[in-house]
């Protein structure tokens, strides 16, 4: 699998390489999920295996972060609702953590918490790191047991499948597993996180290095969907799930919050059109909450904007316009 590291929530204290430019935090709960607690085929196994059962785990995942946005897409892709319920956090977290302000009472209504800080206490009372979402819970015990937010998209595909919807998508087609690998890593690395690098960038040269990396990228990816409909072909995978957490985030907040500010993705034709056309697949735009997304960064990041004013716009709307790709 790509290496996907990083901080799965947004820092609110960055840390920097001496330069000047971001350094995300690659430090997870690595345990995994797994059929009958199986030693996986893929990824890391010197970690606690624990058992697919349905009923028995809570995804934490706040509408607002990109990282936990995924997690809400491929466990909606998969139809997966019913095997492992769902708590969604509000968007403007503390230093000290994700909270549960917009459920009743300030709680989660099945973990009885009103901070996922909680559950990684219950599980570990020395924790010292950032909470962060994804974080999937057991329910029982009100335990952390994972928050590496790669392995749990992944392990939600190939881990559950018993559970599955019996039309759900083929994420990880073999065919193209080890191209659909080098195209993720370059997605983390270059846009993902190119993102972050350039709106936590310490310097100039380090912002400047960073708004080059990333923009170079985006036009890789719009010359790659000129042609195709999806980033490996005719069908959705765990790939466009991906980078389209990201896309769908990049006017309202990285163009401008972030300093990303080249072109917006409107004005990109491939990756626009080919972003409306996930937004409007099932399983994509009902998961983005552009209200919470603004809130989260423009009100969490008082280092890039102080004055914690949220932006009115753009319009929503043009998300449902047509993006005539249907025909790739």
């Amino acid at each position: 699998m790509a290496t996907d590291g990083g901080t799965a929530s947004d820092d609110l204290t960055p840390t920097y390489r001496e330069e000047g430019s971001f350094e995300r935090d690659m430090d997870y709960v690595p345990d995994r999920i797994t059929k009958d607690a199986r030693t996986p085929e893929h990824g890391p196994t010197d970690v606690r295996l624990w058992p697919v059962e349905p009923g028995r785990y809570r995804l934490v995942a706040a509408p607002a972060c990109p990282w936990a946005n995924r997690s809400l897409i491929v466990r909606h892709l998969l139809g997966l609702e019913d095997a492992i319920s769902l708590g969604t956090p509000g968007p403007t977290h503390d230093a000290r953590s994700w909270t549960f302000d917009r459920d009743p009472g300030g709680k989660d209504p099945v973990l009885g918490i009103e901070r996922l800080q909680e559950a990684y206490f219950a599980r570990f009372p020395d924790y010292e790191k950032g909470i962060t979402v994804p974080a999937v819970v057991e329910v029982a015990s009100g335990e952390l047991v994972t928050n590496d937010f790669p392995w749990i998209t992944h392990d939600l595909f190939h881990e559950w499948r018993d559970h599955h919807r019996p039309d759900a998508p083929d994420l990880w087609p073999d065919e193209c597993r080890e191209e659909m690998e080098e195209v993720m890593e370059r997605i983390f690395t270059e846009v993902n996180n190119g993102v972050y690098r350039s709106g936590f960038a310490g310097s100039q040269e380090a912002y400047d290095d960073a708004y080059e990396r990333l923009w170079t990228a985006m036009d890789w990816l719009e010359e790659r969907l000129t042609d195709r409909r999806y980033l490996m072909g005719d069908a959705i995978t765990e790939a466009d799930v991906r980078l389209f957490t990201t896309l769908a985030r990049f006017d309202a907040v990285y163009h401008g919050h972030f300093k990303c500010n080249r072109n917006k993705l409107t004005e990109m034709p491939a990756l626009w059109g080919y972003a409306r056309d996930l937004f409007q697949t099932p399983g994509f735009g009902e998961t983005v909450d552009f209200e919470q997304i603004k809130a989260h960064y423009y009100v969490v990041h008082t280092d890039i904007n102080p004055s914690g004013i949220v932006p009115q716009g753009p319009d929503p709307a043009v998300w449902q316009t047509p993006h005539d790709r249907a025909g790739l």
